[in-house]
């Protein structure tokens, strides 16, 4: 069995072999790229941050660190999709595609580390 390797990537890269399957995890279609191009194999919108915790973070940057708990939370409020994600995808090399331009502080990051954390806990 394949072992979980789990990536980020912006949508705006190049897509490349070693990607595996890309996943768009942004709420919004990213600006400027067509869904012909943009080789995204699934849109997983359930998880990603509500619209209204996005828009929350938006109107305040400096407001990250309670982000991190807010959308943690709402992650474990989405445990189903979660474990529906890991039991589908989780035997793989998966890249996180997103738009953001600050990979390491943003929701990828939080996400990333929360699938991590579901697959070593369910390993």
């Amino acid at each position: 069995m394949a072992t979980f390797r789990l990536r980020t990537k912006r949508i705006y890269d190049e897509p490349a072999k070693g990607d595996g399957l890309r996943v768009l995890a942004d709420r919004l279609w990213p600006r400027g790229v067509a869904k012909a191009d943009a080789q995204v194999d699934l849109w997983a919108k359930e998880l990603t941050p509500s619209h209204d915790l996005r828009k929350w973070l938006h109107e305040d940057p400096e407001r990250y660190d309670q982000f991190v708990a807010k959308y943690t939370a709402e992650l474990n409020d989405h445990s189903d999709q979660v474990r529906q994600f890991l039991s589908e995808y989780g035997d793989r090399t998966v890249t996180l595609l997103t738009a953001v331009k600050d990979l390491s502080h943003s929701h990828i990051a939080i996400l990333q580390a929360y699938l991590e954390r579901a697959a070593d806990d369910s390993a």
